[in-house]
Protein backbone atom coordinates (compact mmCIF):
# COMPACT_ATOMS: atom_id res chain seq x y z
CA UNK A 1 0.00 0.00 0.00
CA UNK A 2 1.30 3.36 -0.86
CA UNK A 3 1.13 6.35 1.55
CA UNK A 4 -1.74 7.94 -0.39
CA UNK A 5 -3.96 4.84 0.04
CA UNK A 6 -3.06 4.63 3.77
CA UNK A 7 -3.99 8.28 4.24
CA UNK A 8 -7.31 7.70 2.45
CA UNK A 9 -8.10 4.68 4.66
CA UNK A 10 -7.19 6.60 7.84
CA UNK A 11 -9.28 9.54 6.72
CA UNK A 12 -12.26 7.30 5.93
CA UNK A 13 -11.88 5.44 9.26
CA UNK A 14 -11.65 8.76 11.12
CA UNK A 15 -14.75 10.05 9.35
CA UNK A 16 -16.68 6.86 10.21
CA UNK A 17 -15.56 7.08 13.85
CA UNK A 18 -16.61 10.74 14.02
CA UNK A 19 -19.97 9.88 12.45
CA UNK A 20 -20.46 7.02 14.92
CA UNK A 21 -19.65 9.28 17.87
CA UNK A 22 -22.02 11.91 16.51
CA UNK A 23 -24.83 9.35 16.13
CA UNK A 24 -24.36 8.04 19.65
CA UNK A 25 -23.64 11.19 21.65
CA UNK A 26 -25.35 14.07 19.81
CA UNK A 27 -28.48 15.84 21.07
CA UNK A 28 -30.70 13.67 18.90
CA UNK A 29 -28.48 10.60 19.09
CA UNK A 30 -28.91 7.09 20.41
CA UNK A 31 -28.35 7.95 24.09
CA UNK A 32 -30.91 10.75 23.90
CA UNK A 33 -33.32 8.35 22.20
CA UNK A 34 -32.94 5.84 25.03
CA UNK A 35 -33.51 8.56 27.63
CA UNK A 36 -36.64 9.73 25.81
CA UNK A 37 -37.98 6.16 25.60
CA UNK A 38 -37.48 5.71 29.35
CA UNK A 39 -39.21 9.04 30.02
CA UNK A 40 -42.09 8.04 27.74
CA UNK A 41 -42.51 4.75 29.62
CA UNK A 42 -42.59 6.63 32.94
CA UNK A 43 -45.19 9.08 31.59
CA UNK A 44 -47.36 6.22 30.31
CA UNK A 45 -47.27 4.54 33.74
CA UNK A 46 -48.09 7.82 35.49
CA UNK A 47 -50.92 8.49 33.05
CA UNK A 48 -52.30 4.99 33.62
CA UNK A 49 -52.30 5.52 37.39
CA UNK A 50 -54.03 8.88 37.07
CA UNK A 51 -56.63 7.35 34.72
CA UNK A 52 -57.39 4.62 37.28
CA UNK A 53 -57.66 7.22 40.05
CA UNK A 54 -60.00 9.37 37.92
CA UNK A 55 -62.22 6.37 37.22
CA UNK A 56 -62.35 5.54 40.92
CA UNK A 57 -63.24 9.14 41.80
CA UNK A 58 -65.89 9.21 39.06
CA UNK A 59 -67.48 6.07 40.50
CA UNK A 60 -67.43 7.55 44.00
CA UNK A 61 -69.04 10.77 42.73
CA UNK A 62 -71.80 8.76 41.06
CA UNK A 63 -72.39 6.81 44.28
CA UNK A 64 -72.52 10.02 46.29
CA UNK A 65 -75.10 11.41 43.87
CA UNK A 66 -77.35 8.35 43.68
CA UNK A 67 -76.75 5.97 46.63
CA UNK A 68 -78.26 7.06 49.96
CA UNK A 69 -76.82 4.04 51.77
CA UNK A 70 -73.31 4.96 50.65
CA UNK A 71 -73.85 8.56 51.76
CA UNK A 72 -74.98 7.29 55.16
CA UNK A 73 -71.96 5.01 55.38
CA UNK A 74 -69.56 7.89 54.60
CA UNK A 75 -71.33 10.19 57.07
CA UNK A 76 -71.07 7.59 59.82
CA UNK A 77 -67.46 6.70 59.08
CA UNK A 78 -65.95 10.12 58.45
CA UNK A 79 -68.18 12.44 60.44
CA UNK A 80 -69.34 10.18 63.28
CA UNK A 81 -73.02 10.81 62.50
CA UNK A 82 -75.57 8.61 64.25
CA UNK A 83 -79.20 7.90 63.47
CA UNK A 84 -82.14 9.62 65.19
CA UNK A 85 -83.06 6.65 67.40
CA UNK A 86 -79.51 5.34 67.98
CA UNK A 87 -77.51 5.51 71.18
CA UNK A 88 -73.74 5.28 71.46
CA UNK A 89 -72.42 3.13 74.27
CA UNK A 90 -68.83 3.66 75.36
CA UNK A 91 -67.20 1.13 77.64
CA UNK A 92 -64.28 1.87 79.88
CA UNK A 93 -61.37 -0.43 79.14
CA UNK A 94 -59.71 -2.11 82.07
CA UNK A 95 -56.03 -2.93 82.39
CA UNK A 96 -56.61 -6.57 81.45
CA UNK A 97 -56.95 -9.81 83.40
CA UNK A 98 -54.43 -11.16 85.90
CA UNK A 99 -53.40 -13.86 83.42
CA UNK A 100 -52.36 -11.21 80.88
CA UNK A 101 -50.14 -9.36 83.38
Amino acid sequence: MNPKQKATIYLAASALLALLLFIVFSDHGFIDLQRLRKHKKTLIQTNSGITRENLSLYREIERLKDDPEYIEHIARQELGVIGKDEVILKFKQTGGTKAEK
